[in-house]
């Protein structure tokens, strides 16, 4: 696999990254953040992603808390959200708040010929709240052929309310993908036990004291108080595993591991 593959593969395209029009779609990406520390690693990497893309950095939304009815705390992203990401909203202390804005974005979107393209990183609760005002705001609109909601996790399904999935299921576009914690079934395999994976991203200034704070709160709240203890982030890894839908979406699946990953972020940075 040629670690330029998505370089190659915007050329040919044009506006296309993937699956993704730059001009005129909007990419959400969406982490439940509880009770996995997971996500502070995922939103690191998913930002590093959109900084990489060699055209345009794409329209996007990233939102935190995005859960569904697991059990257990939530993870304070804290700094890690905020320095990750430019445009944002927090579903955790302002629900309603981050339902309407990203209302707003999908609605502008779609009015305007785009489509959305949403990376699960976590339930579709949250989906499933905005999807359905979405529908009434838009009752015309071919939403099922235009809203494209991407999942990796079987976890992450069975924790989303049965209501919120089949809804969600039956009113947009839901594409379910292999899941990002393996290897060899499609996606890339986003987790490593080994330490030494963390020096890659001192090649990623300015970008490289964004990880070391991910990694520090990752830390800081792995398995706290009875949240889920993430083996990997325990022996000193990562685990960014939620990136796969955005490199799916973007068209760098074809990445295959931690390392590959870093090769191309670091090449387009």
């Amino acid at each position: 696999m040629s670690l330029l593959f998505c370089m190659s593969d915007f050329a040919e395209a044009g506006t296309k990254t993937g699956k993704f029009d730059v001009s005129r779609d909007l990419f959400i990406a969406q982490f439940d953040s509880k009770t996995d520390v997971d996500d502070l690693h995922a939103m690191a990497a998913i930002s590093a992603l959109l900084k990489a893309m060699p055209e345009n950095t794409p329209q996007y939304h990233a939102v935190t808390g995005t859960y569904g009815i697991q059990d257990g705390l939530y993870v304070p992203p804290g700094e890690v959200f905020s320095r990750a990401f430019d445009f944002r909203s927090d579903a955790h202390n302002a629900r309603d708040e981050a339902v309407e804005k990203v209302l707003q974005l999908v609605k502008n979107t779609l009015l305007s010929d785009g489509q959305i393209w949403v990376a699960e990183a976590g339930q579709s609760d949250f989906t499933y709240l905005w999807l359905k005002e979405l529908k009434i705001a838009l009752p015309r609109s071919d939403i099922a052929s235009k809203v494209h909601i991407v999942q990796h996790s079987d976890w992450n399904e069975q924790t989303t309310s049965p209501e919120a999935l089949s809804f969600v299921k039956q009113h947009a576009d839901y594409q379910k993908i292999p899941d990002g914690n393996k290897s060899g079934n499609g996606s890339p395999n986003f987790t490593s036990d080994n330490k030494d994976v963390w020096k890659k991203t001192e090649a990623l200034s300015p970008a490289a004291d964004l990880w070391q704070i991910a990694r520090n709160q990752a830390n800081k709240f792995n398995g706290q108080d009875g949240r889920y203890n993430n083996a990997v982030i325990s022996a000193g890894g990562m685990d960014f595993s939620d990136t796969v839908e955005a490199c799916w979406i973007l068209g760098c699946s074809d990445i295959n591991n931690v390392d590959e990953f870093f090769d191309f972020v670091s090449q387009n940075n």
